[in-house]
C-alpha cells in the first residue's frame, strides 16, 4: 500500500505487518510500538495521535508529521428521520467517491455496515442506481476497511455485522475483497460470519471464493428464475446462466458448508407474478444445498420500474415458500436519505 494522503502516509485500512513495515521503513522504532499504534487505531478507534498517552510527546510530534490516520475522506454525512439510518460518502485519495451506509435494527442492539468495493459498477442492472455510474475503478483493501473505521469513529458506535452490498460487484475485486476481511477479522474484530458478501452471480469467482474456504455469508442477486428475464435485469447472466449459477453455488457450499441466500429485487408487473413466484420455488426445492430467499422491495432510483404492492409481496412470499425453503422480506433502511438497497449512487456531489 503506497499511496500518501496530503503528503502523508495514511494507517487506517492497514493490515498490523503494512503499519510494521511503514514504522520500520520510515521511524525505525521498537517493534512494541506498532502494537501500540494497531491498538490505537483499531481497538480504541482514535484519529488523534495527541490522545496517544503511550507516546511521548515528541514521538506523537513525529507521528502527526509523518502520519494520517483516516484513508478516506467524510464528505458528507446524512442520518435518516425515519429509522435513523447513516449514509456517508466518501472521497478516495484520487478524488472518487463512494458512499457507505450505517444501519439500526430495531429488533437487534449490533450495527450493520454497507460498504462499497468499486467505485461504480460494471454490472449494469437497469434498476440500480451504482449501474448508472459505470466503472471507475476497484477498491484496494485498505480503502475497504477505513470506510467502516470512519463510520466507528464519527458515529463513535461499534459496527458488529458487514455486506458487501454498496457500490460495486465484490467478487470483481475477490483479491482486494479477501484482503479486507482478514483485516476485518484480526484487526477490527468483525468475525467472518458476520460478514455477507452479494454477487451478481460472477461463477468463476464464486468457486475460487469457494476455495478460501473463507465462512463468510453468500448472497446471490438473483432477481429471476427465468433466464430469458434473469438476462435482462441481470446482465452477467447472459455470460453465466442459470444452470451455471447453481453449479457453481453446489461447488461453493462443498467448499464451505455456508447456506445461500438469494437477493429477488420485487419489480411490479416485471418479475412479480404467480408464474414468477412458482419458477422461483421450482428453481430452489431441489438444490443440494440449503439456501434463504430474500424478497427486497424495490426502492425508487429514477428509474422506469416500481416496486410491487405489499399484498402481492405477500402472496409471492407464499408461494415461493411452498418449495419448502424460507423466504423472508428484507426489511428497507434509508430510503429517505436514498441510502436503501440500489440507491447509492453519489447524488450529493
Amino acid at each position: 500500500m503506497s499511496q500518501i494522503l496530503k503528503n502523508k502516509i495514511p494507517l487506517s485500512g492497514l493490515s498490523k505487518d503494512e503499519i510494521g513495515q511503514f514504522i520500520s521503513q520510515e521511524l525505525n522504532w521498537e517493534k512494541f510500538r506498532i502494537e501500540q499504534i494497531h491498538s490505537w487505531i483499531y481497538a480504541k478507534n482514535s484519529d488523534n495521535f495527541q490522545a496517544w498517552s503511550d507516546f511521548s510527546l515528541d514521538k506523537r510530534v513525529i507521528l502527526a508529521e509523518k502520519f494520517a490516520i483516516p484513508l478516506v475522506e467524510t464528505k458528507e454525512r446524512q442520518i435518516s428521520k425515519k429509522d435513523k439510518t447513516e449514509k456517508y460518502l466518501f472521497s478516495l485519495p484520487d478524488g472518487q467517491l463512494v458512499e457507505s451506509v450505517l444501519m439500526r435494527f430495531k429488533d437487534r442492539d449490533s450495527l450493520t455496515a454497507c460498504i462499497s468495493s468499486q467505485v461504480g459498477c460494471a454490472v449494469g442492472c437497469p434498476f440500480c442506481a451504482t449501474g448508472k455510474l459505470g466503472f471507475k475503478r476497484n477498491l484496494i483493501a485498505a480503502e475497504i476497511v477505513d470506510q467502516v473505521m470512519s463510520m466507528q469513529r464519527i458515529s463513535g458506535e461499534q459496527i458488529h455485522n458487514l455486506v458487501f452490498m454498496g457500490q460495486g460487484e465484490p467478487l470483481n475485486n475477490l483479491d482486494n475483497i479477501v484482503k479486507a476481511i482478514q483485516i476485518f477479522r484480526e484487526s477490527v474484530g468483525i468475525g467472518v460470519r458476520h460478514i455477507t458478501v452479494s454477487t451478481s452471480g460472477i461463477v468463476p469467482k464464486i468457486i475460487e471464493l469457494g476455495e478460501t474456504k473463507i465462512q463468510i455469508n453468500l448472497a446471490i442477486s438473483l432477481h429471476s428464475a427465468k433466464q430469458e428475464l434473469r438476462e435482462k435485469l441481470v446482465p452477467v447472466a447472459r455470460r453465466w446462466n442459470l444452470f451455471d449459477l447453481m453449479q457453481a453455488l453446489k461447488v461453493y457450499f462443498d467448499q464451505t458448508g455456508r447456506r445461500i441466500t438469494f437477493e429477488y429485487t420485487m419489480l411490479k408487473n416485471i418479475n412479480d407474478t404467480n408464474e414468477d413466484a412458482q419458477a422461483l420455488s421450482d428453481l430452489v426445492r431441489d438444490l443440494p444445498f440449503p439456501c434463504l430467499i430474500n424478497l427486497i422491495p424495490y426502492n425508487s432510483t429514477d428509474s422506469e420500474f416500481e416496486c410491487s404492492d405489499r399484498n402481492r409481496i405477500q402472496q409471492f412470499k407464499s408461494i415461493v415458500e411452498r418449495s419448502g425453503r424460507k423466504a423472508t422480506i428484507r426489511i428497507t433502511l434509508g430510503s429517505d436519505i436514498s441510502g436503501a438497497c440500489g440507491q447509492l449512487a453519489n447524488k450529493n456531489t
